[in-house]
């Protein structure tokens, strides 16, 4: 197969996205296509693929059954600016390789993240990670946003007071706040970035790291449409059962009046739709 063309991801290349007040995303590279998962799965499986009907079949079937290395053959390398507290969040996913902007080799540049008055809010009393939604008074907003500017700029002028001082940077440095930027090329493949979007996607994410991962999503989407339409459908809008709690649902399901045709017309294809009623057969031997 020569190597396929996408004018519309192509043109995604080197163009900063803008992400919070001083971030941004930027493709640098991408390797492979919706045309890349099918190539591989067919090697993978051999002639008899040759009736799959179409592409988006073949990706949706190996989404929706979990095949994953087919969708490893493709990559995105990235270049992002983001706060040090999303990076050491996002560090955390190990399946990248990651080269981050060094401040032993260079002086750090006075660029601090400042969060936007509407998305201060209280500690949730539900989520212990998160923010709740009730809202903040304004005088609380300034209090919160006139110590961050303060502390910042007074930590910024203290680390190049002893850069300019001649002491060395990795020791000037080391008291600097998580809000300052960093800058990091990040490469991975596309079977580990979709875990990673739907992870960091998800409403329970830290709204800032969301941010990140809804732009990347724009670009993942517009370099392979068909994988990234299945991953919404059979991932990130999808519902997950244990035993336990399809007993319960048991009853429920089986009480409706599912035949192939009907399930086609609501949307399925006859693929999917035969899958369905195999799924069904299963629930009744619970």
């Amino acid at each position: 197969m020569a190597h396929a063309v996408n004018k519309e991801a192509d043109a995604l290349l080197d163009k900063k996205f803008k992400v919070l007040d001083h971030g941004f995303v930027r493709l640098v590279d991408y390797m492979g296509s919706d045309e890349a998962i099918v190539q591989a799965a067919r090697v993978s499986y051999g002639k008899g693929t040759k009736k799959v009907s179409e592409d988006r079949g073949l990706i949706r079937y190996l989404m929706r059954h979990k095949h994953t290395t087919p969708f490893e053959m493709v990559e995105f390398k990235f270049h992002v600016k983001l706060p040090i507290f999303v990076a050491r969040q996002w560090i955390r996913h190990r399946s990248a390789n990651v080269n981050e902007y060094s401040g032993r080799y260079s002086v750090m540049k006075e660029e601090f993240y400042l969060p936007e008055p509407q998305d201060i809010r209280y500690q949730s009393q539900v989520n212990k990670q998160g923010r709740s939604d009730e809202e903040v008074p304004d005088e609380l907003k300034h209090q919160l946003l006139d110590y961050l500017k303060s502390s910042q700029t007074e930590a910024f002028e203290n680390y190049m007071e002893f850069v300019d001082k001649g002491l060395a940077r990795e020791l000037a440095r080391i008291n600097l706040p998580l809000s300052l930027y960093t800058e990091w090329y990040w490469k991975i493949d596309l079977h580990n970035l979709f875990h990673f979007l739907r992870l960091r996607m998800d409403p329970h994410a830290q709204y800032e790291f969301q941010q990140y991962a809804k732009v990347m999503a724009k670009i993942v989407r517009t370099v392979c449409p068909m994988a990234f339409e299945a991953f919404m459908d059979y991932s990130v809008n999808a519902l997950y059962f244990s035993g336990t709690e399809l007993k319960i649902l048991k009853k429920t399901l089986l009480a409706g009046d599912f035949d192939l045709e009907t399930l086609i017309k609501q949307g399925l294809s006859k693929r999917e739709a035969t899958e369905f009623l195999e799924k069904l057969g299963k629930i009744r031997e619970i």
